[in-house]
């Protein structure tokens, strides 16, 4: 057998050579793997250097067991000791995970070079192990070994990640002395960090650089819309745009929508829809859920749902933008079909998803769809979302479904001070104050601390159990907790009182709030109002205008209620008569009902149903409103004017039982006894339920609360109330008889 000759063998590597260059410069790295294999079982030994690190790059992209194998074959050969070797095989292993063994040849090299520090620098960035990342790199300056951009690059973002202010100071001062100032990606990197701990110190280096490109403008504005400096960010768009060297590019236009989106400003968002159409940006996905966004929040719904229908791509977020903006704008009809025609799609309902549909089922007081959405938040394992298990909860509460929020609650292992504030919540709306209470205080218990929400709620609960009492110990908490002197606080601590009917406590709280808004005004004035002292609510306003402040519509209806109550009808009239002129707030359909029930309580029927008649086209008598003139109509004997708005009440709400009862009672006062018992007959043949009213009465500082027709057994003196209320009903029919016999004589 005939061996070949040195030169063609010398031939013949070279060629194999140039074809594991070929192959990495093509990508192909099975194929570059399986030619060294080849190669390998004719040729012991490759004798050129260079081809090994382009071998070892294949199997970083192939397999860590084949960079092995190759590492042992180089070591073998004695090639482990070449520089471009060594930083082909750190490269290796820092791409596998296994920065031990990187370390391992780095120290192992005999000659590195500033890739060899490059390498171990942004291999331990680039896995997130920054602190090692940086200690690198100190290393490496102290070496005397210069980074590259990159590198400088990915030092800054690490010292900004880790918040490592004192160390992006230095990194700064090493980049000025380098001589890398010069480079853009370098001083926006610089300009990233120092906005992210200091604008006004990113503001000053921003007005020093001598060429800003879009990402300089787009980090600054970015910067003060995260900073909560809006106006000032939108100030440097207008600059920025003014100069016409740089045109806005989408994530600086996405950092202005955000900026027009926390001011509310919708003229501006709507200049900027503009500029997007303008730059042909209206197809970018981040822009368009921007825009979503901005319009939903501006409560411009039909804006951002236009948007929306326009978008030719769509994503999860597209749709839960849209979704959210819907619910936020109480539009709950148009969010239920867009969530259908969601479902039509191959979108996936996810956690935020989630959260709007039990807004929804809130909204619509659907128990059965609660519970639909609590099994696709099992199936999906969001329940450990604290977002949507907090929504859950809200959920069932609304729903009247209490129990099963509180099972839910007791699940929870450690729940947030928004969950205790929920739940708290929950209770008190479902008519049970005492256990919202007793909640608060198993929370005490649990040592966590209450915030602002928490005591609002609990305020709240006091004011549902109108129990002085608790409501004083609830107020204790709050100056405790040092609460109290927050407006919304205070504002709620003045409705507790009031609602306990303490209203002198109720107006020496409000004298406390230091800043007083609208709300804490209406507040008072409602106060007054529920208490019977229209003349002081009057009055208050009076005082209220002093202090530069006009009453919107919630201190316009309840100063009308308070005239309501008070029996004050020519005052009544008169204000509202000047709502419009002296205010500058347009009449609703409360307002109407309101002087509605003003004008029927004090006998002026005629001018009650002119006044209903008279309202504007875009509103319409609520069943309410017609309830007070039917109340009227029995007290006043008006049984023909009682009979038409009976049928309008009947309309509006066929399910409601006080209509029936206040139709009933009106022809029964009337004798029209069939007419009465015709009305019974028909809430009973649709299945309405009756409510029973009920009686608070305080007795030692606490409040008693009695249903109409059940006995008040669940009162420690129960049995003396039933005696008691059997001897007034024996009374009632002594008397009644006595008129009886009485017509005889």
């Amino acid at each position: 057998m005939r061996f070949p000759t040195t030169s063609l063998w010398s031939l013949r590597l070279h060629t194999w050579n140039l074809r594991v260059k070929e192959f990495s410069k093509n990508g192909k790295w099975q194929e570059l793997f399986s030619h060294y294999r080849e190669t390998k079982k004719v040729v012991v030994d490759l004798n050129d250097p260079s081809v090994y690190p382009l071998v070892v790059k294949a199997c970083s992209n192939l397999s860590y067991t084949h960079g092995r194998l190759v590492h042992a074959c180089l070591v073998k050969q004695g090639y482990e000791s070449f520089t471009s070797i060594g930083n082909a095989l750190m490269d290796f292993y820092m791409k596998w995970r296994f920065p031990d063994s990187a370390v391992a040849v780095f120290d192992d090299c005999i000659c590195r070079d500033s890739v060899s520090w490059n390498i171990m620098i942004q291999g331990h960035l680039d896995h997130g192990t920054l602190g090692e990342g940086l200690w690198w790199f100190y290393k490496a300056t102290v070496a005397g070994f210069e980074p590259n951009n990159s590198i400088l690059v990915l030092v800054i973002q690490a010292c900004r990640r880790l918040g490592a202010y004192y160390e992006g100071l230095q990194v700064h001062g090493y980049i000025i002395r380098s001589g890398f100032w010069a480079v853009h990606s370098v001083q926006n990197s610089v300009l990233s960090m120092y906005v992210d701990a200091d604008m006004e110190c990113a503001r000053k280096l921003f007005d020093e650089m001598c060429e800003r490109d879009v990402i300089s403008w787009s980090v600054m504005i970015g910067g003060y819309v995260q900073s909560e400096e809006a106006f000032s960010g939108l100030r440097l768009f207008r600059q920025m745009v003014s100069g016409f060297k740089n045109e806005p590019d989408g994530q600086s236009l996405v950092s202005v929508l955000k900026a027009c989106t926390n001011l509310r400003d919708l003229t501006m968002g709507r200049m900027v829809h503009g500029l997007v159409i303008y730059r042909g940006l209206g197809c970018d996905l981040f822009v368009g859920n921007s825009l979503i966004d901005m319009y939903a929040k501006c409560k411009d719904t039909d804006s951002a749902f236009k948007v929306f229908s326009e978008m030719p791509q769509k994503n999860k977020v597209s749709w839960n933008s849209a979704l959210s903006g819907l619910v936020v704008n109480e539009k709950y009809s148009e969010a239920l079909s867009l969530l259908y025609s969601m479902g039509k799609g191959v979108n996936e309902a996810d956690e935020i998803t989630l959260v709007n549909i039990l807004q929804i089922c809130k909204c619509f007081v659907h128990p059965m769809e609660c519970k639909s959405v609590h099994c696709v938040i099992l199936r999906r394992a969001f329940e450990s979302n604290e977002l949507v298990l907090n929504s859950l909860i809200d959920g069932y509460s609304k729903c009247h479904l209490v129990e099963l929020a509180w099972k839910l609650f007791n699940d929870v292992k450690k729940p947030d001070v928004v969950l205790w504030s929920t739940m708290i919540a929950g209770f008190t709306l479902c008519g049970r104050p005492r256990e919202a209470i007793a909640v608060f205080q198993e929370m005490n218990q649990a040592q966590e601390k209450p915030n602002a929400i928490t005591i609002i709620n609990l305020l709240e609960a006091c004011s549902v159990a109108t129990e002085l009492s608790s409501s004083k110990w609830a107020h204790g908490i709050a100056i405790r907790r040092g609460l109290a002197a927050e407006v919304a606080v205070g504002t709620a601590v003045v409705d507790m009182y009031a609602k306990c009917g303490a209203i002198e406590a109720s107006r020496k709280a409000f004298d406390q709030i230091s800043r007083k808004n609208i709300v804490s005004w209406s507040a008072m004035v409602a106060a007054y109002g529920m208490n019977g002292l229209a003349h002081e609510a009057l009055a208050l306003v009076a005082e209220m205008k002093l202090g530069s402040l006009q009453p919107n519509a919630v201190t316009t209806l309840s100063v009308l209620s308070a005239c309501s109550h008070g029996g004050l009808v020519e005052e009544g009239l008169s204000f509202f008569n000047s709502m419009v002129q002296d205010h500058g707030v347009e009449p609703a359909l409360e307002h109407y009902s309101c002087m509605v029930d003003m004008l029927a309580r004090a006998g002026e029927l005629d001018i009650a149903i002119d006044l209903i008649n008279q309202m504007p086209d875009n509103l319409k008598a609520t069943a309410s409103a017609w309830g007070a003139l039917l109340s009227a109509c029995r007290s006043y004997g008006n049984t023909e004017l009682g009979a038409g708005a009976t049928s309008r009440i009947l309309e509006l709400e066929p399910q409601n039982s006080a209509g029936y009862l206040l139709a009933s009672s009106m022809y029964a006062a009337g004798g029209l006894w069939v007419e009465s018992s015709g009305t019974r007959r028909l809430a009973k043949e649709r299945g309405v339920k009756v409510v029973a009213g009920n009686s608070l009465v305080h007795v030692d500082n606490k409040a008693c609360k009695f249903i109409a027709g059940e006995k008040a057994q669940s009162h420690p003196r129960g049995s003396e109330v039933n005696i008691v209320v059997k001897q007034i009903h024996n009374c009632m029919r002594f008397d009644e008889g006595s008129d009886f016999l009485g017509i005889f004589e």
